[in-house]
């Protein structure tokens, strides 16, 4: 990794880490990543952070119906408080099919209870495209009451969380946001996030990448889930991912290094989001961001992206 550790987060004013540490984890989700977090390997896991070159971390609301944010929260205390250079990211998530403005205000304030932070930095709407966007974005709700909160002071800057790239487009288009968080949709193997991106650019917006393992099938040299996204993989993909560690082994390297550092490298991002809930990943996946990886590797991996209808028929 040739560019810098510490990276501004477009014009927000934020200074944040090449790596964050991902949240979804934290609070045990064995569901989604196949391992139960104890309480106390979460609560280390934010410590080790603390103390390593990480100086961003990122979780939600809805997180293990909160559990993420407690132990974050309880991390803190343990350190005296989120330091001075570290910035902390949450999200507003709905209850149940509730999605209204109050339900966001309720969200920030028990995010704010849980983080024991009277001030939270960076505040996205998460996964909106799963509800009506006529509703979120009316006057009063979810949308308003997020840009409210920010004038009020109550949050600092407010960002857009999600996933399906057609739905996400709409809220983008609203220009309210500071920030973008795409996950699943750009990575080794699925480019779809690239328009989205390039409007974030245009609007000034600072970018984040996460789920760049695509649910785990690119964390593993050997093997793994042969899902991605959190959905089975079509043969394409399966296919691209073969080939891909046949590469990554022959230039000494793994598709875990390469898949991260696809992310690290592009320009237009920010950050990096990695989901931990062990203390060791900390240090491992510093390691795997900040190895050397030849350059001659990354023509090789392009030729073998799967074709782009995969995507868009997925979505």
């Amino acid at each position: 990794m040739t560019r810098p550790w510490i990276r501004p987060l477009g014009a927000t004013g934020l200074q944040v880490s090449a790596v964050c540490l991902g949240g979804g984890p934290l609070g045990s989700m064995p569901r989604l990543f196949g391992r139960d977090t104890p309480a106390e390997d979460g609560i280390a896991t934010v410590l080790a952070a603390l103390d390593s070159p990480i100086r961003f971390i990122d979780t939600s609301n809805g997180y293990s119906e909160g559990e993420s944010e407690r132990r974050i929260g309880e991390a803190l205390a343990r350190a005296g408080g989120l330091p001075d250079d570290v910035v902390l990211a949450t999200k507003v998530d709905p209850q149940g099919s509730d999605y209204s403005g109050d339900r966001v205000r309720a969200s920030v304030e028990e995010s704010r209870e849980r983080l024991g932070l009277d001030h939270l930095p960076l505040v996205h709407l998460h996964d909106p495209e799963f509800h009506d966007f006529a509703e979120l974005s009316a006057p009063g709700g979810a949308v308003d009451t997020l840009v409210r909160l920010r004038e009020e002071g109550t949050v600092g800057k407010i960002g857009l969380a999600g996933g399906r790239v057609q739905e996400i487009a709409k809220y983008l288009d609203l220009g309210v946001f500071d920030v973008l968080l795409v996950h699943n949709r750009w990575t080794l193997l699925d480019r779809s996030a690239g328009p989205l991106i390039e409007e974030a650019l245009r609007q000034g917006m600072g970018v984040l990448n996460a789920a760049v393992y695509g649910g785990g099938i690119l964390a593993s040299q050997d093997g793994g889930p042969t899902t991605y996204g959190y959905r089975p993989a079509p043969p394409e993909v399966l296919d691209a991912v073969e080939q891909m560690r046949r590469v990554c082994a022959a230039y000494g390297t793994d598709i875990a290094t390469a898949a991260l550092q696809f992310s690290l490298r592009d320009e237009r991002i920010a950050s990096t989001i990695v989901g931990m809930s062990r203390p060791q990943r900390i240090a491992e996946t510093v390691d795997a961001a900040t190895t050397a990886v030849p350059d001659a590797m990354w023509p090789e991996l392009e030729a073998l992206l799967p074709p782009a209808h995969v995507w868009l028929d997925a979505d």
